[in-house]
């Protein structure tokens, strides 16, 4: 039975600035660039695109660490330097608002022009020019959380009192001086080579509507936890592929009916562990069915690998 990974994402401040990014390859050189298009002094984005400008040896000087560090042919690839361009007259309400703009590196990637499969992202920590305001986010304070994707929702408490703590006061305003709001975090993890990211966001500075979380039982969640680890075992899942699809070969169009008699049949069985455990039927229904469909989809997947 497949089980969904239990992954540890590393937390760092999210500023309130706006997305950059520094590109370089041997055969164009150097370039700026917004989130979306490629900046020029003359066609700027709050003066990145100047600044670096008038900073290019040393950005060059920070990507050939990179080109050493990472064994990188910028003849065929072209490596990019991300970060959020923040401070005075960028955006308002927030603690870096009262620095003078400075670069925060918070990523870089490897592109192949000709092939953008072939893109990837490459460690960052370290690289830093403060005496020219580059600064990198991961020297600033950072967090942990470990997330079973079994049951996501107990980590939902801890994310949002980090959120807080960062709303309340921006880690990094803080270290140039500066008390106040700070914006959110942002989450990365690094799973089977591939980067997930997620970011939270307080309310205070926005002024677009956030999503709020709710603070959540997690004695709760974690009895729902301990009951569909008890009541969804392979063979009740056995019985219930034998009701739905009897001799037949299972296939997926009754992966809904499989899941329905699997929650019927525990709330039939198990009536009393759910009172001993003060659960309601309506709160394990979809649990129950987030434990089935992989179960059900491994059963496919050695059917298929037999036939």
């Amino acid at each position: 039975m497949a089980k969904k990974p239990v992954l540890t994402f590393k937390g760092t401040v999210k500023l309130h600035g706006t997305n950059a990014g520094v590109s370089y390859n041997y055969t164009d050189g150097i370039w700026a660039q917004s989130r979306d298009n490629i900046i020029t002094p003359l066609k700027d984005n709050a003066g990145f695109a100047f600044f670096v400008e008038t900073h290019q040896n040393v950005f060059i000087n920070l990507m050939n660490r990179l080109v050493m560090n990472n064994n990188l042919d910028l003849n065929k690839d072209t490596l990019t330097i991300f970060g959020e361009w923040a401070g005075k007259g960028i955006q308002k309400s927030v603690a870096i608002s009262n620095i003078d703009k400075s670069f925060f590196i918070f990523g870089a990637k490897v592109s192949n022009p000709d092939n953008e499969q072939k893109s990837y992202w490459i460690e960052t920590f370290g690289l830093r020019s403060p005496t020219d305001r580059i600064y990198n986010i991961e020297d600033y304070k950072t967090f942990s959380i470990d997330i079973d994707f079994n049951m996501p929702q107990l980590v939902q408490n801890d994310l949002i009192n980090m959120t807080i703590e960062v709303e309340n006061e921006c880690p990094v305003g803080a270290e140039f001086g500066f008390k106040g709001t700070g914006e959110g975090i942002v989450f990365t993890c690094n799973y089977n080579d591939i980067i997930y990211r997620f970011k939270s966001k307080g309310e205070k500075h926005s002024i677009s509507k956030v999503k709020t979380l709710n603070p959540v039982d997690t004695e709760k969640l974690n009895s729902i936890a301990e009951f569909i680890e008890y009541a969804v075992t392979e063979n009740r899942f056995n019985q219930a592929i034998k009701a739905i699809f009897g001799d037949s070969e299972p296939n997926v169009k009754g992966i809904a009916d499989v899941m329905r008699w699997m929650v019927g049949d525990i709330i039939k069985e198990e009536s009393d562990t759910l009172e001993n455990n003060r659960l309601e039927p309506k709160e394990i229904g979809k649990h129950v069915s987030n434990k089935v469909r992989p179960m059900f989809f491994a059963l496919l997947d050695k059917n298929t690998m037999l036939s």
